[in-house]
C-alpha cells in the first residue's frame, strides 16, 4: 500500500507580514496512521524539499502525543526535510493521495496545475483522494468528467466559524466553506474544533485539525 502526501511551499499569510504553512498536527497525525497500518508513505510539495511550518501549529498547546513522537523521530524528520517535487510524481505509482490543511495550500496547491492534475489522475483511476481542514480548498479548480469534483457530494472544510475564530477570514484567498457549497458540494459540519470527517464515494474531506488522523482512517478504510 502506497500513499502519496501532499504539502504546501507557501509560507506567506497574505499581506500580514506572518508566516503560514502546513499545519503539524494534520501532517504527522496521517502520517503515523499510514506508517502504522503499514503503509509505504512518500511526501511531496511543490518546490520539494523542507517545506514550511505554520508556526502557530507548533505551540505548546498544538502538542499531541502524535507530534511529540515526531520530535523525536530522526527518520520522519528527514522525509519531511526531503519531500519530492510534485511536478515528478505520478499517481500511478501510488493507491490514495492525502492533502494536510494548514492555510499555506489556500494559495500555492488551490492554484497549482500539478496538483490539480494530479489530484483529477487519482480521482479518474478510482483512487482515494483526501483533504482535512483548509486543504478541500485545494479542490476548488478540479474537475471530473466536466464538472466540479465536489459537485454533487457531500463534503467537509474548515468552516466560516473556526476562520472567523483565527481572525483570517479577510487574509485568505477564499472561505473553504462558502467556496466547497459554490461549486454545488452538499457541505456539512459539526461544532466547531470537533472531528468530522465524511467519505462520499472515493473522497474523503475532513473539517479541521482534530478531523486528521480520522481522515487517515477513512483513506484506509476505502484502500482496505
Amino acid at each position: 500500500m502506497k500513499i502519496l502526501m501532499v504539502l504546501t511551499s507557501h509560507d506567506k499569510l497574505g499581506d500580514t507580514g506572518r508566516k503560514t504553512g502546513f499545519w503539524l498536527e494534520e501532517f504527522v497525525a496521517p502520517y503515523y496512521t499510514f506508517l502504522d497500518a503499514g503503509a509505504a508513505v512518500t511526501v511531496a510539495s511543490p518546490k520539494g524539499g523542507q517545506p514550511p511550518l505554520d508556526p502557530i501549529s507548533d505551540t505548546p498547546e498544538g502538542q499531541t502525543d502524535l507530534t511529540r513522537r515526531f520530535k523525536q523521530d530522526p527518520a520522519a524528520q528527514a522525509v519531511l526535510a526531503k519531500t519530492v517535487k510534485l511536478a515528478d510524481v505520478k499517481a500511478a505509482d501510488y493507491d490514495a493521495v492525502f492533502y494536510p490543511g494548514g492555510h499555506g495550500p489556500m494559495w500555492d496547491l488551490a492554484e497549482d496545475p500539478h496538483s490539480i492534475a494530479l489530484i483529477e489522475a487519482f480521482y479518474n483511476a478510482g483512487k482515494p483522494v483526501a483533504a482535512v481542514c483548509h486543504a478541500p480548498g485545494v479542490l476548488h479548480h478540479v474537475k471530473f468528467q466536466g464538472q466540479p469534483i465536489v459537485k454533487g457530494k457531500r463534503v467537509a472544510g474548515f468552516t466560516n466559524s473556526e476562520e472567523e475564530a483565527v481572525h483570517l477570514t479577510k487574509v485568505v484567498p477564499f472561505l473553504v466553506e462558502d467556496e466547497l457549497k459554490r461549486l454545488g458540494g452538499h457541505y456539512e459540519k459539526a461544532v466547531d474544533w470537533a472531528s468530522f470527517v465524511i467519505t462520499d464515494g472515493k473522497l474523503v474531506t475532513g473539517q479541521n485539525p482534530a478531523s486528521s488522523r480520522a481522515g487517515a482512517e477513512a483513506l484506509l478504510k476505502l484502500l482496505a
